[in-house]
């Protein structure tokens, strides 16, 4: 059984790319990743990264703002991940950890230097090849 997933590109006005490092607690605690989370039944990818980021960020999506970026699959050794990513081009408000998390802006080329989670990685690449 598998794990459905989201997450969003978010880039500032000077490029960089934002990350948000997981809180202690959750699975893989201490690792930055890619702001997102899990699909609630019945959610469209799009309509979970709204949500996920309302509620993790405090930012809310213009319509029409995302674009998928790649769709993976990550086997952890206790949990299976299918995960969309998608960036997102425009939305409103100032992200900040809701959630206790602490949040970063990673330049592009520094990315590769983050401690990302090991699914995350692919996005790293997929990033470069699309820029």
């Amino acid at each position: 059984m598998s794990t459905r997933v989201v997450a969003g590109v978010l880039y500032d006005a000077q490029g960089r790319v934002l990350l948000a490092q997981r809180p202690p607690g959750k699975h893989m605690a201490g690792y930055w990743e890619f702001p997102g989370g899990k699909l609630a039944d019945g959610e469209s990818p799009e309509q979970a990264l709204q949500r996920e980021l309302a509620e993790e960020l405090g930012v809310q999506l213009a319509p029409m703002s995302c674009r998928p970026l790649l769709q993976l699959r990550h086997a952890y050794p206790d949990r299976l991940i299918e995960l969309q990513v998608f960036t997102v081009a425009s939305w409103s408000g100032s992200p900040r950890g809701l959630e206790g998390q602490a949040l970063q802006w990673v330049a592009p080329e520094e990315l590769e230097r983050q401690p990302l989670l090991p699914a995350d990685q692919p996005i790293v690449s997929a990033l470069q090849s699309d820029r």
